[in-house]
């Protein structure tokens, strides 16, 4: 659906983007993330026609983005950072107004208006004034607009950036929900929000791609293990000494909490220790009252990528 090869830009002497490279499939939702200044939404610009390129070529649905943009245009649904809408407009006249760009016809439009209100969630507010609409509810009607001529490909820059927990949990669903029938990609720099609903995450940091794939995957790439968090009653020393000893078993922290030990267990090599732990607690009758392994986050997975790529001066 989305092929990126190679693809360079520079404002000037600053390279924003640097010869990247991916490709999304029919029917993924992929996160392309990076802290603020990595090259994402430049590349977004490009891909949808807003921009040239410098070097590199990409396309989308098939269409070059260089040559053929009308027809790129008309198979891409844009959701920009800060959807341009028109405050003065009800909710039904703006996407009446859009479908005609679109060069649809008054009956296609109604059927199309009725599918993206649904979709969207905009029942209740088709009839408002957009001006008086939350935030949450103008990124809806944005979504909207980028719905309303039923586009193979949705491109979403920071779909949720304002809004409160509850819109970001609404808005979240709603993509998990378009990705049933759209190819998505869906730029953030909000990790937890692309871990909840992408199936595989291109991480962008300086202009350059330096991670890809999905969050399994990533881990194995970053080197991130989960470790094992264990509450035990018992001697500190005895404890540390005897579960330093398990087989499997790596660095171990611990400290007193109430009474408990709590120990951070580190394993190796990806071993799963907790049956090991759970008997010894049992064979030397120490009290165990919570056993859970703790496993990185994407955005743990995020920071230790960025952060050797400034240590190597990329």
């Amino acid at each position: 659906m989305i092929q990126v090869q190679n693809l360079s830009k520079r404002y000037g002497s600053f390279k924003a983007v640097d010869g990247i490279s991916f490709h999304v499939k029919e029917g993924e939702i992929v996160g392309f993330l990076g802290p603020n200044g990595a090259g994402k939404t430049t590349t977004i610009r490009i891909l949808t026609c807003f921009l040239p390129a410098d070097s590199g070529s990409a396309s989308v649905t098939g269409h070059d983005v260089f040559g053929e943009s009308m027809q790129v245009r008309s198979n891409i649904g844009y959701l920009p950072e800060s959807a341009p809408l028109y405050p003065e407009m009800r909710v039904r006249e703006y996407l009446n107004f859009r479908g005609k760009l679109h060069h649809m016809g008054r009956a296609v439009r109604e059927q199309a208006i009725a599918r993206v209100v649904k979709s969207c969630w905009l029942g209740d507010f088709v009839d408002r004034l957009i001006g008086q609409l939350s935030k949450g509810m103008r990124q809806r009607v944005g979504l909207s607009d980028a719905l309303i001529h039923d586009p193979k490909v949705l491109v979403l820059d920071e779909p949720t950036v304002g809004l409160d927990p509850t819109q970001i949990r609404e808005t979240r669903n709603l993509i998990a929900g378009l990705g049933e029938r759209h190819t998505i990609l869906l730029s953030s720099h909000i990790l937890h929000e692309v871990e909840q609903v992408c199936t595989r995450t291109i991480i962008i940091n300086k202009g350059r791609i330096v991670a890809s794939g999905s969050p399994a995957e990533l881990r194995t790439q970053v080197g991130a293990e989960s470790r094992l968090i264990a509450e035990i009653k018992g001697p500190e020393a005895e404890v540390r000494q005897a579960v330093s000893a398990l087989n499997g078993v790596g660095e171990v922290e611990i400290r007193a909490v109430d009474g408990w030990n709590r120990l951070g267990i580190e394993p190796t090599n990806g071993a799963d220790v907790r049956e090991s732990v759970f008997k010894l607690a049992a064979d030397r009758g120490w009290s165990l009252r919570e056993m859970r392994r703790e496993v990185a986050s994407l955005e743990d997975f995020f920071v230790k990528i960025t952060a050797e790529q400034k240590g190597a001066g990329l």
